[in-house]
């Protein structure tokens, strides 16, 4: 179906512009109302429902870990425009400030309402997340030990 093959490219395109340092690319797809939802009680975890909180939560991510890269291994598609339902499982690393390597499974579940994202859920094994943040607050970064950014 030629609306699943534009989804998929869309998503591993959003995807590839993160890995470039540009996550406002991600922001800017979500719906005037949306719900990011990030499992855990760590300071990446949390419900954010404004653009705001996405950009603050952006900015964290990129603070506590720096380089980190996506590979996007499946993109799975269903439904029609008005109501898509997205999964994607990706594997997410990149090197700790205490030379150790973060690399973790991301599973994210998406919908999609005529082009803008308007739910997110992200899940990942959280002791392998929580081990790296604490990583990076062993070397004095202690907003990795912050709160989650919510709304």
């Amino acid at each position: 179906m030629v609306y699943t093959r534009i989804v998929r490219a869309r998503v591993r395109a959003t995807f590839d512009q993160i890995n470039d340092g540009d996550y406002r690319t991600m922001v800017d797809g979500l719906a005037p109302s949306f719900t990011y939802r990030f499992h855990g009680d760590h300071a990446l975890g949390g419900v954010r429902t404004s653009r705001e909180s996405m950009l603050r939560w952006w900015e964290r991510v990129v603070r506590l870990l720096p380089g980190a890269r996506f590979e996007v291994q499946d993109v799975l598609v269903n439904g029609g425009p008005w109501n898509t339902r997205i999964a994607v499982r990706s594997l997410v690393s990149g090197d700790l400030p205490d030379g150790t390597r973060y690399e973790n499974t991301v599973f994210q579940f998406m919908t999609l309402v005529w082009g803008r994202v308007s739910s997110v859920e992200t899940v990942e094994d959280l002791q392998v997340l929580e081990r790296a943040l604490e990583a990076v607050a062993s070397v004095g970064v202690e907003e990795a030990r912050a709160a989650p950014i919510v709304d």
